[in-house]
């Protein structure tokens, strides 16, 4: 090709691509004009409208539960599950017991055939129920007294004490507790009072929560809402709180009467057991003693020496009622004692 000296180019003419001469050849649009033979289509039947559904139905036929469920499942119109039936479950407030616990350490477990140990608790919590008796009758007496509405009332209180640590207060008062709760006319309320080792919970497989001291200490807790209901059929517990140093003070304070009062008013068949600090250790055994109807002294048969026992009494005067049981005491093989019956084969 060679351009001309007026512009314009001259030369051999450009050759026709491949796609140019197929072009010629065939018809690359002729399926776009084409129309689609036409589709023979059945006569559509008439439909019957559906049945009329009651109001409660078109209710039912909304929710997907129910359309999930097959018709032959599905309980008759009057006889569904009422609505309380799908309402979540409410979380319960009664603590569990560990028996297992009680177990391993030896002590009564509810609900466990009557042994040794169940029997001679029975002994001493008739002779509680008894003085409690005996007290609450002399309150009834004197009419003319004007306390004597509160000796009725400190007719259903016990303090569980000891001379020294280690004599085993803690361990007779939880099984107190637990054989006087297996009454049918009462009901017990076991009460940490050792402030600076409180031990019941742990003795029973319960978490530590507030409780007497901190309703001693704040006017506005209610107590009763501090009790520890448990799967114990006639048992509860009040913990010992949070831990301060007036506690001795807080104990001689007008509150504790009023805070007693609630608690006893709270349930007329109720039984305060107090597990308190030993007597020769802490100054709360002997404020405690003055607020209760009844003492019972836990003395070691092999290491209390008289001398200490003498002075926890004299600590602990000012109640009248103070009985003693002896703990630890080991018996002959083949010996008298009680609970042994129990286990006596027929003959």
């Amino acid at each position: 090709m060679t351009v001309q000296r007026d512009g314009t180019m001259s030369g051999s003419p450009r050759a026709e691509s491949m796609l140019e001469r197929a072009a010629r050849v065939y018809d690359f649009n002729a399926h776009l004009r084409r129309r689609p033979p036409p589709i023979d289509l059945p006569a559509l039947e008439a439909v019957a409208p559906p049945p009329p559904v009651d109001a409660w139905q078109q209710a039912d036929l909304a929710d997907p539960t129910l359309l999930a469920i097959p018709p032959e499942l599905r309980a008759p119109v009057g006889q569904e599950l009422p609505d309380s039936f799908y309402d979540a479950p409410e979380l319960t407030d009664i603590a569990a017991i560990d028996r297992g616990m009680l177990a391993e350490a030896g002590m009564i477990v509810p609900g466990a055939p009557v042994g040794p140990l169940a029997e001679e608790f029975r002994l001493i919590k008739r002779q509680l129920l008894i003085t409690r008796e005996r007290i609450a009758r002399a309150g009834r007496d004197d009419a003319a007294d004007a306390d004597a509405l509160s000796s009725r009332d400190r007719a259903r209180t016990a303090l569980i004490c000891s001379a020294r640590p280690g004599d085993g207060k803690t361990f007779c008062a939880v099984n107190l507790a637990l054989s006087m709760a297996a009454e049918r006319d009462t009901e017990v309320l076991l009460i940490d009072a050792d402030f600076a080792k409180p031990d019941v919970l742990a003795q029973l497989g319960l978490a530590e929560q507030p409780g007497l001291l901190d309703a001693l200490a704040d006017g506005e807790i209610d107590v009763e809402s501090l009790v520890i209901r448990t799967d114990v059929g006639g048992l509860s517990i009040l913990p010992a709180g949070t831990k301060t140093a007036s506690d001795t003070e807080l104990l001689a304070s007008a509150r504790t009467r009023e805070v007693l009062a609630r608690l006893l008013a709270a349930n007329p068949r109720r039984i305060l057991i107090f597990d308190s600090p030993p007597a020769l250790a802490a100054s709360p055994a002997a404020v405690l003693a003055m607020l209760v109807g009844q003492v019972v002294l836990v003395v070691r048969a092999d290491r209390t020496p008289e001398s200490e026992l003498r002075e926890a009494v004299q600590r602990l005067d000012g109640c009248d009622e103070i009985a003693l049981v002896l703990n630890a005491v080991s018996f002959v093989p083949g010996g008298h004692r009680y609970g042994t019956y129990y286990g006596q084969d027929r003959p």
